[in-house]
């Protein structure tokens, strides 16, 4: 039904996507309840990208100042040779590419954007923050969804999103398609004081150095006082996906000894190297169930390699946000809702999800010969060819 009859959308999960989302369904006209298991709302992690789409969804959620206050932006995306220390291409984020794509390009620590967002949340008397709330799973009848969580409690809403991750329980009824697909790839994340990030590297821009079957990115935050060092490489020890564990230097250094000194020196600086071990899934042809659909990580889990995670729930909460605005105004029920939803939302994020695949092994990764073609390819294209290569992502929304 779209009628509430009274009770809350509950939001299982309160990252990015969630915060995001119950920004949307407030706007929508809904009473939201948010229910995060940790202890505190927060975001774990170090640094985000924001492209051009990320910048539409904030604006439509109403809340781009409030959310971009700590951002920096950056002149250029860069992508080096990890084995010669050569220049392979640059995109530039001047005035040509925010005229193409009608919005900047920006960076921002994780904690800044989902702060600003729950900040804005709290202040929302349409919206109820519960932490130490685990969702384990729901059942529906008649309208009404009810929430188990971990404790033993249970919540009746009228709606059920779906925000909680890679691992989502509320995915596992819903799609029931196991665990994430172990990619063989495994990160290594860090922030590093701007004194110890070497005086040469110090680079307003995202530089990505891409050797064989590695690479690694580094850009500044939070008002240069921060640099974001991920560093990536393949490995088939692992075999399941890992989360935020404590890093190993001597396994994330024996991974990057090709690389030129200077490089490699900024791997060497930091001691508190935290670990992912990364998983995606394959896409899905529905996500939604009745009164209760997906979001973000939860729908559409995808690698790291487009810096479009995060901006894919941003997307997902603004046209959840259109169709229950539409379904509040047509009378259209919760499934009508979300099948809607969905259908404007799959191909996009499966699109992103293959093609992430894609350009982690023929882009980022490659070695010999393949690495020369990679350098060919990138090193002889226009800024109108990477306007126009990368449009289908960045200049989604653009039109609105």
């Amino acid at each position: 039904m779209s009628q509430d009859n009274g009770l809350p959308f509950i939001i299982a999960g309160g990252g990015i996507g969630g915060m995001a989302a119950a920004i949307g369904l407030s706007r929508a006209g809904y009473k939201v309840v948010v229910l995060e298991r940790a202890r505190e709302f927060g975001e774990i992690g170090a640094g985000i990208q924001l492209g051009p789409n990320a910048f539409h969804a904030l604006k439509v959620l109403g809340v781009a100042e409030k959310t971009l206050e700590n951002a920096v932006y950056i002149d250029e995306l860069v992508m080096m040779d990890g084995v010669t220390g050569d220049r392979i291409a640059a995109i530039g984020l001047g005035d040509s590419f925010r005229s193409f794509f009608k919005n900047p390009y920006a960076v921002i620590h994780r904690a800044d954007l989902h702060g600003a967002m729950l900040e804005v949340n709290r202040k929302d008397p349409n919206v109820t923050l519960l932490a130490s709330h685990e969702v384990v799973g729901f059942s529906q009848a008649n309208g009404v969804v009810e929430v188990n969580t971990a404790d033993g409690g249970s919540f009746k809403g009228c709606a059920l999103l779906g925000a909680d991750g890679v691992r989502s329980k509320i995915r596992e009824q819903v799609v029931g398609d196991g665990g994430p697909k172990i990619s063989g790839h495994v990160a290594y994340r860090a922030v590093l004081p701007i004194e110890e990030m070497p005086e040469a590297l110090r680079w307003n821009a995202a530089a990505l150095w891409a050797g064989p079957r590695c690479h690694f990115v580094h850009y500044p935050l939070r008002g240069w006082k921060l640099f974001n060092i991920v560093a990536t490489f393949h490995s088939d020890k692992y075999t399941t996906e890992r989360h935020n564990e404590p890093g190993d230097r001597d396994e994330l250094m024996a991974h990057f000894q090709h690389l030129p000194p200077l490089p490699r020196s900024i791997l060497e600086k930091s001691d508190g190297w935290r670990r992912w071990v990364l998983g995606d899934r394959d896409p899905v042809p529905n996500w939604t169930q009745g009164n209760v659909t997906l979001l973000g990580d939860a729908a559409h889990p995808t690698h790291q390699y487009f810096a479009q995670g995060a901006v894919m729930a941003l997307e997902d909460a603004v046209e959840l946000m259109r169709q229950m605005q539409a379904a509040k105004a047509s009378g259209a029920d919760f499934n009508r809702a979300f099948t809607a939803y969905q259908d404007k939302r799959i191909t996009r994020t499966a699109r992103i999800v293959l093609s992430s695949r894609a350009i982690g092994q023929y882009f980022y990764h490659p070695a010999g010969v393949e690495r020369l073609v990679r350098n060919q390819i990138l090193g002889t294209k226009s800024q109108e060819d990477f306007h126009r290569g990368l449009d289908w992502i960045y200049g989604y929304g653009r039109d609105d």
